[in-house]
């Protein structure tokens, strides 16, 4: 299978959410400290295209995960623990010749200086992945195809597969692409392959630090002059929330009934009604940009002219951070790609998605490690409906996922 024909005529949708990426067995450490000198650890399993769908799946959404392991007992972990979380693993590949990925962790924040990974992950059975052996058949086969940019840095055959997933075709499903990008696993100056891959997607989401460590880029609006041709741009901005560029021409997933016109490209309805909340279904991305917005040559993406702009029509949604007490800072990202996910499955407006993005990762930062049971729907909405001012006196702990009503978590410091 040398990958998908352009116009291929898609299946039924069964699944929400693909994702396609690396899972890896973790290693926790059992206290705090250099790697060094942890006298052991706790296995858990880490994977960001993973975390999203056990994330979705958990929050009852229909969502798979593709990827290779290795014929061997962490690989078998992996699957059994990604499927217990409700995950459709049938697609995973076990590689007899190469092992599954593995990696150690402290226990401090991954931002801090003090962080140290130790990733044994080097031609692992997922580095292996190509465009010659993955099932598109199964990837294409949801409403929204999720991404990251790790996988772009495992090896050269898994970047091919990145531009072969990403390309334009008629019929692709919304792609959504999160830059998570890892300086570890890039030579300097390689990670501007992710500005390439992230310009192909529908649905992109970077965060402020990464985009100005990765390509130099500082600021919201340079970000997204730099991404024009996402419908929908999400920059992560840290204790400051998140701010969503979303243009008139917006993507959304395909309708999951089956058969008929719904599951091709074209506008669909939405629960949330239309304006915003009605999203197209077609690829943004239609080639190199023209020389309207400005000289691929000059810089890392096009620049951000008022008459693109215009042209563009994005509204800008700026959504606060919530407080957490945070106890692990770990899958936070993960975690917010998959409320936002989730609230767009949904048909929920931008502020919303957002909101729902900030309290899955609120689950996540409350506890220990990577993935944890999300709040309960309605429990969920209830928060997301708050008015600006409660919004923002909420202040989220541990356990506050297991809270009868909304107004329990609201405290002030």
């Amino acid at each position: 299978m040398s990958g998908p024909a352009a116009g291929t005529a898609h299946a039924a949708t069964t699944t929400d959410v693909v994702c396609l990426g690396e899972s890896m067995v973790t290693f926790l450490p059992s206290q705090p400290g250099r790697l060094a000198d942890v006298p052991s650890f706790g296995r858990g399993i880490g994977g960001a295209e993973s975390n999203v769908a056990c994330a979705l799946a958990a929050a009852g959404h229909r969502a798979a995960w593709v990827g290779r392991v290795g014929a061997d007992g962490f690989g078998d972990h992996l699957v059994e623990t990604i499927a217990g979380y409700g995950v459709d693993t049938s697609a995973v590949r076990r590689d007899p010749d190469r092992p599954t990925g593995i990696y150690f962790r402290t226990a401090t924040d991954r931002g801090t200086g003090a962080h140290e990974v130790a990733y044994y992950r080097a031609g692992s059975a997922a580095s292996a992945m190509s465009p010659a052996n993955v099932p598109y058949e199964e990837l294409f086969a949801g409403r929204i195809l999720h991404l990251s940019g790790i996988t772009a840095a495992l090896s050269a055959d898994c970047l091919a597969l990145l531009r072969e997933l990403t390309a334009p075709r008629p019929g692709r499903p919304l792609v959504s692409f999160d830059v998570n990008h890892r300086p570890r696993l890039w030579r300097d100056g390689d990670a501007g392959v992710l500005l390439e891959l992230a310009r192909r997607c529908d649905l992109v989401f970077v965060g402020e630090d990464e985009a100005e460590e990765a390509w130099g880029i500082v600021g919201a609006e340079a970000i997204r002059a730099a991404l024009p041709e996402p419908s929908v741009v999400v920059v992560k901005r840290g204790s400051a929330g998140a701010t969503v560029f979303a243009s008139g021409r917006r993507p959304g997933p395909r309708s999951s009934n089956a058969g008929g016109a719904d599951n091709g490209p074209g506008p669909r309805s939405t629960e949330g009604g239309g304006g915003e909340d009605a999203l197209g279904s077609r690829p943004a991305y239609a080639g190199k940009a023209d020389s309207a917005a400005g000289g691929a040559e000059d810089a890392p993406g096009p620049r951000f002219t008022e008459a693109a702009q215009a042209a563009r029509g994005d509204t800008v949604t700026v959504v606060p951070a919530l407080r957490v007490d945070v106890v692990a800072a770990v899958g936070a990202g993960d975690a917010f790609a998959a409320g936002f996910l989730s609230a767009t499955l949904r048909g929920l407006p931008v502020r919303d998605r957002v909101r729902h993005g900030h309290l899955m990762a609120a689950a996540v930062l409350t506890v220990p490690g990577d993935l944890t049971e999300p709040p309960a729907r309605d429990h969920a909405d209830r928060l997301v409906a708050l008015d600006d001012g409660a919004w923002g006196r909420l202040r989220l702990g541990p356990g506050w996922t297991a809270a009868d009503r909304a107004h329990e978590e609201v405290r002030t410091p």
